[in-house]
């Protein structure tokens, strides 16, 4: 899940200036993780611990109350009851990647998808578009090639994975949504050539920048299977101790390679 990770740092300077070119320093002073890695952390550490995952996400939502969740989510997470709100945003698909990376057959992980979700996006948006990221990473992870994920994900969630980034990124805007995004996150997947090659193309795009750029990088980490060593270093680096532990536990836990 490093890779998504990486994705959220690196796009996270992007989100509210848009940068519509691939053109642009990975890295400045403002980078820093987010919720994406907040919650992905959470969903790794629900996996490993057989815990709920909404116990999880409230658990790590709380130590970090400031990484930047939308206002539906940060009501949910310090409510007395923590009842799912119907939401369809990319919260959903953001935190999905340890899912693909850690269940071993493809039914588990649409399952698992469907339940991360649930915990706060359960309307069928957002589990459509956790799954569908889920799908990716364990397919990729799983050496399928990417015209039959592109087949697999259109067939099995409808999603319009034909459109080419030039013809999306002139007109594309801040989306929010599982549908105005996860699709985005897979075509720029779909149109890289490495790793880095990846994050850049989801980064300029535009929108949500960090969240399509966390979807892309874990589908990425999956299929690439290696992460420039510069990039991984400064990840690690940006991680308070806490979270990169579970980084750590998860590679160890999974036997993921990068």
């Amino acid at each position: 899940m490093i890779g998504a990770i990486a994705g959220d740092i690196i796009g996270s300077v992007y989100e509210r200036q848009n940068v519509k070119t691939t053109a642009f320093p990975l890295f400045s002073e403002g980078s820093r993780f987010t919720d994406d890695t907040v919650l992905t952390v959470a969903v790794a550490a629900a996996i490993m611990e057989g815990r709920d995952y909404g116990q999880a996400l409230r658990d790590y939502g709380r130590r970090y109350p400031h990484a930047g969740y939308g206002g539906f989510f940060l009501d949910w997470l310090f409510s007395r009851e923590a009842e799912p709100y119907n939401s369809f945003g990319n919260g959903s698909a953001m935190r999905v990647s340890p899912v693909g990376f850690a269940f071993s057959t493809l039914e588990k992980v649409l399952a698992e998808a469907g339940h991360s979700a649930a915990a706060t996006h359960n309307h069928p948006e957002g589990i459509k578009g956790a799954q569908a990221v889920a799908a990716a990473v364990f397919l990729a992870r799983k050496g399928v090639g990417k015209e039959q994920m592109r087949d697999y994900i259109t067939g099995k969630f409808g999603y319009n994975l034909e459109q080419t980034l030039e013809e999306i990124r002139p007109n594309y805007s801040f989306d929010a949504t599982c549908q105005g995004s996860v699709p985005h996150a897979i075509i720029a997947f779909l149109a890289s050539t490495d790793y880095e090659d990846a994050v850049r193309k989801a980064v300029s795009l535009g929108g949500d920048s960090d969240t399509i750029a966390c979807i892309t990088g874990g589908i990425a980490q999956a299929f690439y299977r290696r992460i420039p060593r510069y990039i991984l270093n400064k990840t690690q680096d940006l991680l308070p101790p806490d979270l990169l532990a579970v980084v750590w536990r998860f590679k160890i836990f999974t036997g993921i390679t990068y």
